[in-house]
């Protein structure tokens, strides 16, 4: 049985592609859209038939539509970014009605970088760590949803607290302390995102990157993500579980 999903956001960039990639011969069999929503049109005639909300809008728009998705007994994917963390936290209370997944990057790949960076922290607990993001000239803020994301990850694993967090460095800075994470933001061209993880240790550097050659990739974690959150019974999901890969 194919599963059913209504694109919120559906006339954005990423509304379009994951419209037209459900649409083609890869996604056929497996998922179709039952309806399109975007600013100002009616939600609820578009969400009926519908097993899961694929959201790509805006924060504000976010919480309404994670609210009508729970009285309507619909799924709720949340791909949009730049919420705050009152506004996340209004959508993750939804769980107790329906299935809510949230991410902040939909790429399968990035979100094994989250895991596999999860891993590298807690095997390195004193490490040194410093985290770079690249993407292309039209974005708007830094640093990126995926970058805080990875941010997180290390700084919950290490415990160090939030004021401990470099963004850039200019000037005299002094010497790396302690427990410092630095975070860096690069912006040129047309990259869809690259993100790199550096671990510093004594005579030797780890590495973790994914680099995103296309936006299409986010448009199929989505779609990935629809078919795994269908019919599933409330609560809090992640890509983590899509991929089927336990948290650390």
């Amino acid at each position: 049985m194919k599963a059913t999903f209504v694109m919120s956001g559906a006339r954005g960039r990423m509304g379009q592609m994951i419209l037209s990639l459900a649409g083609g011969p890869e996604y056929s069999r497996d998922i179709e859209a039952s309806g399109q929503i975007d600013l100002g049109d009616d939600a609820l005639s578009q969400i009926k038939g519908a097993q899961v909300m694929i959201d790509f809008s805006s924060p504000e728009n976010s919480i309404k539509m994670a609210e009508l998705c729970a009285e309507n007994s619909v799924g709720f994917i949340l791909g949009t970014t730049g919420l705050t963390a009152e506004q996340k936290s209004k959508i993750e209370a939804q769980k107790a009605r329906i299935p809510v997944l949230i991410s902040p990057n939909m790429s399968l790949g990035v979100n094994l970088l989250f895991y596999l960076t999860e891993m590298a922290a807690r095997a390195l607990p004193n490490v040194e760590a410093e985290i770079v993001e690249l993407h292309h000239n039209q974005k708007v803020d830094g640093p990126s949803g995926t970058a805080i994301r990875l941010k997180d990850i290390v700084r919950d694993v290490t415990r160090v607290p939030e004021e401990k967090v470099v963004h850039g460095r200019h000037g005299l800075v002094g010497k790396r302390t302690s427990g410092e994470i630095g975070m860096h933001a690069v912006r040129g061209g047309d990259t869809p995102g690259d993100h790199t993880v550096y671990f510093f240790l004594e005579g030797e550097r780890l590495e973790i990157t994914h680099r995103a050659l296309s936006r299409s990739v986010f448009a199929h974690g989505a779609l990935r993500a629809a078919m795994f959150l269908a019919g599933k019974p409330p609560g809090l999901y992640s890509m983590n579980d899509v991929l089927g890969i336990a948290h650390v």
